[in-house]
């Protein structure tokens, strides 16, 4: 961690928390089975008290707590992730009945969110989503079961798929956004929160390069009502860019906590490994490309610091921003981890090698919350905005 842009109690933080995912979370994400929610690694980040840091600090100690826990534990990084993901905007614009009844279980790891927001044909493009939420006016409901059924009689019924869902199918509770308005566009999606045992919801998971859970959800006639919805109806659209502009950067956090792992592994294989009369590291070559994964590292953590740092002073550029952050750091990290492989050779591919796993984890953050190339048209979009306002 660079001293200049850490003061002393945050970089003492971050060597606990790698030491804590290491020697604490480590052992339980071992025992997970890859594609299915691991409950007691997710119960242990509650217990250290690291989800609950999901709803009282900002955008930085996120960011900090990501890099720091992707570093020692991918798993557990993910897992904390999506626990903010799904429950961030219950945080953010959930009523108090809504609030009180999951965020203390989602700080304590005893609830496991989700953030139900691509679809088979809309994944990047979010305003184009199709999932229907038609309106019940008859208040059909009654007969059926009360501890399934919303509170009232249903207003909208939800029916469509969602796709590419982190911790679904076994998700408590999902933050689902879903068309009140046809042919609105963004200006026609709203935010519902979704228990899990509402009647016509069933899931499938997805068997997917990376380690963690990630399924598909049917939505046949799905009962909510006005206490479900998240901020109002109409302006869900806002509620999903709110919690992707606080989620961007720290993906690049992510990202940046494997790219260093990555380069720390390369630092060290080089310097022991002998080869051609001398030590790997010897050679120009090898040098010139360790120096240039630490540069693009490095360059990457700041503008991810940048980016939280925006956010949490509430900054009019955090758009761009974010999509800097997260495009920089994915693609820095995609390029380091690739790049030490190569340093390492074959033994780096042998399944359970810190780079075997780095090289399946590395590539989904290129994608999720908005793939490399909407980043760049995020970025675009900002500038020319900027541009035009100050004409």
């Amino acid at each position: 961690m660079p001293a200049f842009s850490l003061d002393p109690s945050q970089t003492a933080w971050c060597a606990e928390l790698r030491d804590l995912a290491a020697e604490r979370l480590r052992p339980v994400a071992d025992k997970g089975e890859p594609g299915h929610v691991n409950r007691p690694l997710v119960a242990e980040l509650g217990r250290l008290g690291l989800l609950e840091r999901l709803f009282t600090s900002g955008a930085f100690d996120l960011c900090l707590m990501r890099e720091s826990l992707a570093y020692a534990c991918t798993e557990a990084e993910t897992a904390l992730a999506l626990q903010g993901l799904g429950a961030h905007p219950v945080h953010a614009h959930g009523t108090r009945a809504q609030r009180e009844r999951w965020l203390p279980r989602v700080a304590e790891g005893s609830a496991v969110a989700a953030f139900a927001l691509s679809e088979p044909g809309a994944g990047s493009d979010a305003a184009a989503l199709e999932l229907r939420a038609e309106g019940d006016a008859a208040g059909e409901g009654e007969g059926e079961s009360p501890a399934a059924e919303p509170d009232g009689p249903a207003r909208w019924r939800l029916t469509g798929e969602k796709c590419w869902i982190s911790n679904a199918p076994e998700a408590d509770f999902y933050t689902v956004f879903a068309r009140t308005t046809p042919d609105a566009g963004a200006r026609g999606v709203t935010a519902f929160l979704v228990p899990a045992d509402r009647p016509g919801l069933t899931g499938t998971g997805l068997d997917m390069l990376s380690p963690h859970p990630i399924g598909s959800l049917a939505f046949d006639a799905v009962p909510v009502t006005a206490d479900d919805v998240l901020g109002e109806p109409d302006r869900g659209f806002r509620v999903a860019m709110g919690t992707l502009n606080l989620f961007r950067p720290s993906v690049g956090a992510f990202a940046v906590g494997m790219a260093q792992a990555a380069l720390d592994a390369t630092l060290a294989h080089t310097a022991e490994r002998d080869a051609f009369g001398g030590k790997l590291r010897d050679l120009q070559t090898v040098a010139h490309q360790v120096a240039e994964m630490a540069l693009r590292t490095e360059a990457a953590r700041l503008m991810v610091y940048a980016a939280a740092t925006a956010y949490d002073e509430k900054a009019p550029d955090v758009p761009g921003r974010a999509a800097m952050a997260k495009l920089l750091a994915t693609e820095t990290a995609q390029y380091v981890v690739d790049s030490a492989v190569q340093l390492h050779g074959a033994r780096a591919l042998r399944h359970g090698h810190l780079l075997e796993h780095l090289y399946r984890e590395v590539r989904a953050p290129r994608i999720y919350e908005g793939a490399s190339e909407v980043q760049r048209g995020i970025i675009a979009k900002e500038l020319y905005a900027t541009m035009e306002a100050g004409q």
